[in-house]
C-alpha cells in the first residue's frame, strides 16, 4: 500500500492542565481565551499521536507545556484529518490552531 506509507503524518491536540494559564507566555498568546473552553497544545508528527504524546511526557523533543501540563489527547478534535502527507500536516497544524483559538480555546502551537 504505497499511498498509506506516503501519508503517515498526523496533527494532534493535547488537553493541558489549567495551571498552564499561570505561564505568562501562554496567557499572552491567548488574550481572547474563553474560560469555558479547554487549554490545548496543537502539534504534528510523523508517528502515532499516542506515541508522540508519550514522548512529550518523557521529555523527548518535548514541548515544555505538554511535558509539564499535558493531560490527554483530544482525538475528537483531530482524528478526521489523519493521516496525511507531511506538507498537509504542516499546514493543518497551523490551521487547526487558528480555528481552535478563534473558537475560544487557549492554544499553544509550536
Amino acid at each position: 500500500m504505497p499511498s498509506a506509507r506516503r501519508h503517515h503524518h498526523h496533527v494532534y491536540v493535547v488537553e493541558l492542565d489549567a495551571r498552564v494559564w499561570n505561564e505568562p507566555r501562554f496567557r499572552k498568546a491567548n488574550p481572547d481565551h474563553q474560560l469555558s473552553k479547554p487549554l490545548v497544545y496543537v502539534g504534528m508528527t510523523g508517528t502515532d499521536p499516542d506515541l508522540r504524546f508519550d514522548k512529550h511526557k518523557a521529555g523527548f523533543k518535548a514541548s515544555r507545556f505538554v511535558q509539564l501540563y499535558g493531560l490527554r489527547l483530544l482525538p475528537a478534535l483531530y482524528e478526521v484529518y489523519n493521516p496525511m502527507p507531511y506538507e498537509a500536516a504542516r499546514e493543518m497544524e497551523v490551521e487547526l490552531a487558528i480555528a481552535l483559538r478563534e473558537a475560544g480555546y487557549g492554544v499553544w502551537q509550536a
